[in-house]
């Protein structure tokens, strides 16, 4: 009993020092690391030894495909292909089903970009859509946040996904994770434009803190937005850079399917070799290449990868301290006594979600709760039956599930989804906070489903 009593006194140090000593989360994670170590009364020679070792692996891997899926994310987000995608849906779906065509574009746009940017990138469309289908804006801005919010929370290579894959040992199967994920972000994609088809026909005068014409005379911004960017790229190089590193990978993962279903030949060294996400993350790199427009690409590309290390090096310093917590808890017998105890209660899945799903509420930050909850588990996964790799993935998946529930007022996002929009905090309660707990339980119960017929 004192174990678990150690590790309930290590979250609520975790939660407390990131939200009311606004500790940086990787200084918490690693003084939790440290603390965990004195506590469960390691060899202290050991200690330092052990988190220097659990930071080293998890970045010697994943940092690099963090990295460059960040790199990555940031040219789409300058070079207006997140533009070209968004008009791309437009005209495949029409105008037919509105908050149908805010959630794919959200789904599609998120894989490589931030959901904070993918937002506010696409405020103006948003806005312009609202008003050019006479439907809600509030409608409009929930089926956009949560389409977002499902790939960024479930869909490497965005940063939670990939670290608790890391994590888990999944660094050789991220096709695998893609491919699941994308069916589960689907779902909880369209439970939160469901949610949101509530507001659709609601007064927006009632639910804004300024009038809907006034929100939506800004539309004509979205013009002024594309003109900014210049020429857009087409829609082949707006897609290209996501798309064909996530098929790589996962013809990667084919290939070394025990079976050889693609032989042993050149097919296979190429698909190996192309098919890991390093090598594939940097063919979607070359790709996105092609969207540099400016007189000295040269430069233009140095300035690219500057922002995106500056935008990466917290999310990797937040990882590898999550890597560090993980070691250390791994050489306690925490692993084995939780394990036996968890595995006899039989919650299974539902472990990892409410711990993920209690984290995220308590401190704000998905990526944080992601690399936590995934460092907690891995040493239990044996004893709740989830060792093999398919139960892995399903780990993954339902930690990001947990993850999502729920955003609220301690959350960045719900900021910046409250105050683009122009919600009244209470509106954005009820519409963008109950969203994501509506998304957070359809993604697990997903995943429960999917563990029926997987493992």
């Amino acid at each position: 009993m004192a174990l678990v009593l150690i590790l309930v006194a290590l979250i609520v140090f975790i939660v407390l020092s990131t939200t009311r000593l606004k500790l940086h989360p990787f200084l918490s994670l690693l003084a939790a690391a440290l603390i965990a170590g004195f506590a469960y009364q390691l060899p202290p020679g050991e200690i330092l030894k052990i988190v220097s070792t659990g930071f080293g692996g998890i970045l010697g891997y994943i940092g690099i495909v963090i990295t460059l899926g960040t790199v990555i994310g940031i040219i789409l987000e300058r070079s207006g292909a997140a533009i070209t995608m968004a008009e791309t849906v437009i005209r495949l779906l029409g105008q037919r089903f509105p908050t149908l065509t805010m959630s794919i574009i959200g789904y599609l746009v998120s894989i490589p970009v931030f959901c904070d940017s993918g937002y506010i990138i696409l405020n103006s469309l948003k806005n312009a859509l609202a008003a050019r289908m006479k439907v809600s804006v509030v409608a409009m801005s929930v089926a956009l946040a949560t389409g977002l919010y499902a790939t960024h929370t479930f869909v490497p290579p965005t940063p939670g996904p990939i670290a608790a894959a890391g994590n888990l040992g999944l660094e050789t199967s991220l096709g695998l994770v893609i491919a699941v994920g994308l069916v589960v972000a689907l779902v909880t994609a369209f439970a939160g434009m469901l949610w949101a088809n509530r507001f659709l026909r609601q007064d927006d005068h009632q639910l804004l803190e300024e009038a809907p014409s006034e929100l939506l005379a800004d539309s004509v911004d979205f013009e002024a937005l594309k003109a900014r960017y210049g020429k857009l790229p087409s829609a082949f190089q707006a897609f290209a850079p996501i798309f064909v590193p996530i098929v790589l990978i996962c013809l990667g993962s084919i290939a070394v399917f025990p079976s050889s279903p693609l032989g042993d030949g050149l097919v296979y060294d190429l698909l190996s070799f192309l098919g890991q996400p390093v090598a594939a993350l940097l063919v979607g790199l070359a790709l996105a290449c092609t969207l540099l427009k400016s007189d000295d690409k040269r430069q233009e590309f140095h300035d690219y990868i500057v922002d995106g290390l500056v935008a990466a090096a917290p999310i990797l310093l937040i990882t590898g301290a999550g890597g560090a917590f993980g070691a250390i808890l791994k050489a306690t017998p925490l692993g084995d006594y939780l394990g036996s105890t968890l595995s006899a209660l039989g919650i299974g899945l539902l472990m990892p979600f409410i711990v993920a799903a209690a984290l995220k509420s308590a401190q704000g930050s998905t990526t944080v709760s992601m690399v936590t909850t995934s460092a907690l588990v891995a040493p239990m996964l044996g004893q709740i039956g989830l060792d093999s790799e398919m139960g892995r993935v399903l780990t993954v998946l339902a930690i990001g599930a947990g993850a999502m529930t729920v955003s609220h007022a301690n959350d960045s996002y719900f900021w910046v989804v409250t105050q683009f929009s122009r919600m009244k905090v209470t509106t954005a309660y009820r519409a963008q906070t109950m969203a994501t707990l509506i998304q957070g339980v359809v993604g697990i119960i997903t995943v429960w489903l999917l563990s029926l017929v997987l493992l």
